[in-house]
């Protein structure tokens, strides 16, 4: 379990893939911090720690998981989010996100708003359907607040502080996004149907 709070960004330095199985090698300060079998969310997937040392750790991604986030598409030198799972008795910000991505957005504008940028996503109708105005989602593993919605698209601001810590800096208009909707949403949906 994670908190979408990111705090630290890695670089991808090697991707080896070999039977439809990606194994990425990600150097970062948090390489000494994870142990094998640790869960690290990147870019909002939870991922298990295959290998490590003080420099660098090893995550693996099966084809599912390939498929169905933007982790597929990442290239050598690219920089992911990353967090360490949440460990009790941390101080717990932003909101439970698990890393079990319910589908992947495409970044539709970006507007510059002072030092701030409004970040506009367009999701499929499945995603949007859990998505609340002023609500939480995770975007590439971080925990942002909705603050617009419509029948398409939802709109996060990105605060410079996210700006700075995060890749969502880099994000390009057409590029994917990671989505994962509040589990609380997911749950009052099955509390009502049954």
């Amino acid at each position: 379990m994670f908190t979408g709070i990111v705090l630290e960004t890695g670089r991808i330095i090697k991707i080896q893939k070999t039977k439809g199985l990606a194994r990425f090698k990600i150097a970062s300060k948090i390489a000494s911090k994870v142990k094998i079998g640790s869960s690290v969310s990147c870019n909002g997937v939870c991922l298990t720690v295959v290998k490590n040392n003080k420099n660098y750790f090893e995550v693996e991604a099966v084809p599912e998981t390939l498929k169905r986030t933007n982790l597929g598409d990442l290239k050598k030198d690219e920089i992911v989010n990353l967090e360490p799972s949440l460990r009790l008795g941390a101080e717990f910000s932003g909101h439970f996100v698990l890393g079990h991505i319910d589908g992947v957005g495409r970044v539709v504008n970006l507007l510059k708003e002072g030092n701030s940028v409004l970040c506009e996503i367009e999701a499929s109708k499945e995603i949007l359907k859990y998505v609340a105005f002023k609500g939480a989602v995770a975007c590439d593993g971080v925990s942002l607040t909705v603050a617009k919605l419509n029948n398409d698209c939802f709109t996060v601001a990105l605060i410079p502080h996210t700006l700075k810590v995060t890749n969502l800096s880099k994000k390009k208009v057409g590029d994917k996004i990671n989505l994962e909707v509040d589990i609380m949403a997911r749950y009052l949906e099955r509390l009502i149907k049954n």
